[in-house]
């Protein structure tokens, strides 16, 4: 995808920020992991400290609200929905957010199976499937970064799609 405007440094750099969000919420997944290879925990630990501190805080614990779903509003309202924020970084922003819905679902289908299933699942499917989420979300996001740094618009089929379709409106 191109489009007219040339993505300075500093569009790189905030085209990259938003990413941290889904890094972050899907570091949950990887605990077996962090379990089985302790030294992943190096790379990963901004991420969990992240997580544990700002995306599941509870800022409303009676309606359950928590600072990731103000980020996620921030981020939407702020930045997706302004028009004086350039396209490149628009597009990343709503590209990471969509990741962040998509492990959303992920969540919640998950906890779905383990509540229909009545021993929950068996723990080597349990953990394959965890892992799975883990690696696709920060393997997702390391290519969008990746591509947000050489200041190109990164090509992931669906997200991709819906990212320029929800930034064009």
């Amino acid at each position: 995808m191109t489009w007219q405007q040339p993505a300075t440094p500093l569009h790189r750099f905030y085209s990259c920020l938003p990413y941290l969000l889904p890094l972050s919420a899907g570091v949950i997944y990887g605990a077996v992991l962090f379990q089985q290879f302790p030294i992943l925990l190096f790379p990963f630990f901004p991420f969990i400290w992240l997580y544990g501190n700002v995306l599941a805080f509870p800022l409303v614990p009676v309606l359950g609200l928590t600072g990731e779903f103000f980020l996620f509003m921030g981020l939407f309202f702020l930045v997706v929905r302004d028009a004086r924020v350039p396209h490149f970084v628009r597009f990343n922003t709503m590209q990471a957010l969509l990741m962040q819905i998509a492990l959303f679902i992920a969540q919640l289908l998950f906890q779905l199976v383990e509540q229909i299933s009545s021993d929950a699942l068996p723990s080597v499917i349990n953990a394959t499937i965890a892992n799975t989420i883990f690696i696709g979300t920060t393997l997702l996001a390391g290519y969008a970064i990746y591509h947000s740094i050489k200041g190109e618009y990164s090509d992931i089929p669906t997200l991709s799609q819906a990212a320029s379709f929800q930034c064009e409106l």
